[in-house]
């Protein structure tokens, strides 16, 4: 019986006993059984608190990366200081110093010329002749009155001394004698009348020749021998025969515009550029202005003379006029992408202790296309924004792009 229950217990029992030919386990393999389940138990506990503590790290390493590419990198530059001496390109044209047509002062045809345009002529320089016969007809007839009534004077003079001298003796009543000398005094007076018309008729037929008024060029010629002549006296309409310029110095006009219009000044140099001569510069000086800024164009009218004793520079051309203006305050350029247009008006992003955005407003001056002038609102030590986004607002953390040379300071 008791051999049958071994048996059947030796039956039961784990393969690792019944290989060891039948003997039982001894303690020390239960321990040790135990020690390395242990083992197992606490790898696998090591393997999911690494895994639970990489996945947290993993995560604090994520955020922080998101929260550092949600703060913006931008990029800053200082303003660049303006020049104590501005200048400004202002288009303009020469005029000539005067400019005058040429009319007839008298009727007639013309009977020759003697200048043709281009021509350089001199004050005084005969320009035409007209011929006007019915001038000189009426010039003779003055003079024939003329004349009659120094004749009709003389005689008148001779009869009223005689009446004076024969009052003296009784021989003539007194008013023999008034009458005289009243007639001898209407005759001095017709002498008078015909001397005016005669100098009128004078005068009328020295226009007949056809003077330079003042020195220049000839620039029109609207004429011909054996043209007729009408000085509109007659009711006709009048025609000029030349046009004359005068060409040094030149007038250049120009409109300065409101803002540089305190700084123009009698005397300031100019620059003058023609396209036509590269390279070149002509020099010119103010010389006046209107003295009131024009309603429409906001701009001063201001004259600059050129002198043009060489005849190089021609009336009617256009000009670029280079003036040098003193600054009257300090001001500042940026390039145009480092500006923000708003409702609020023109404004500029600056970052301030090396992390955050302030916008401030700026008041702009003269545009250079690329480059702005600011006249107010900045310092010149501020650090500001290229390319600022949209989405910057005041009192935003940014990170500088890279750090500035020592040279220029730390935002």
């Amino acid at each position: 019986m008791e051999v049958v229950t071994n048996q059947r217990d030796r039956a039961e029992a784990p393969a690792s006993e019944r290989v060891n030919n039948g003997v039982p386990p001894s303690p020390g393999s239960k321990v040790t059984r135990v020690v390395m389940l242990l083992l197992i138990v606490a790898v696998v506990v090591l393997v999911v608190i690494w895994g639970i503590s990489s996945r947290h790290q993993a995560n604090a390493q994520l955020s922080q990366e998101t929260h550092e590419l949600a703060i913006p990198t931008v990029s800053v530059i200082h303003p660049k200081t303006g020049a104590p001496q501005q200048e400004i390109v202002i288009p303009g044209s020469m005029q000539p110093f005067t400019d005058a047509p040429i009319f007839a002062r008298t009727n007639g045809y013309l009977k020759k010329w003697y200048a043709d345009i281009g021509a350089n002529v001199k004050a005084g320089q005969l320009l035409a002749e007209i011929d006007s016969p019915e001038v000189d007809q009426q010039l003779q007839q003055a003079r024939a009155d003329l004349s009659t009534a120094e004749s009709n004077m003389k005689l008148a003079d001779i009869t009223a001394t005689r009446y004076k001298d024969l009052l003296k003796t009784d021989s003539v009543a007194q008013q023999d004698v008034d009458n005289a000398t009243g007639n001898y005094d209407a005759r001095r007076t017709a002498v008078e009348s015909a001397q005016a018309n005669v100098k009128r008729l004078q005068d009328l037929q020295s226009f007949e020749k056809v003077y330079a008024p003042f020195e220049g060029v000839l620039t029109a010629r609207n004429t011909d021998v054996g043209q007729l002549i009408d000085s509109g006296s007659s009711g006709g309409t009048s025609r000029e025969l030349f046009h004359i310029a005068a060409v040094n110095p030149l007038r250049v006009y120009v409109n300065v515009p409101q803002f540089d219009s305190p700084e123009i000044k009698p005397g300031l140099h100019a620059d003058l550029v023609l396209a036509e001569f590269p390279g070149r510069k002509f020099q010119g000086t103010v010389v006046r202005s209107s003295g009131a800024i024009d309603n429409t164009s906001r701009t001063l009218l201001t004259e600059v003379d050129v002198e043009n004793s060489s005849h190089v520079l021609k009336p009617g051309s256009y000009v670029e006029v280079h003036l040098k203006l003193p600054s009257p305050v300090n001001t500042f350029t940026l390039p145009v992408n480092a500006t923000i247009f708003k409702s609020a008006g023109l404004q500029v992003a600056i970052v301030k202790n090396g992390k955050t955005i302030s916008l401030i407003p700026v008041t702009p001056g003269r545009d250079f296309g690329t480059e702005i002038e600011i006249v107010a609102g900045l310092k010149g030590d501020e650090w500001v924004v290229l390319n600022p986004s949209d989405s910057l607002t005041e009192g935003a953390v940014v990170r500088v792009a890279e750090t500035p040379a020592p040279a220029q300071g730390k935002p």
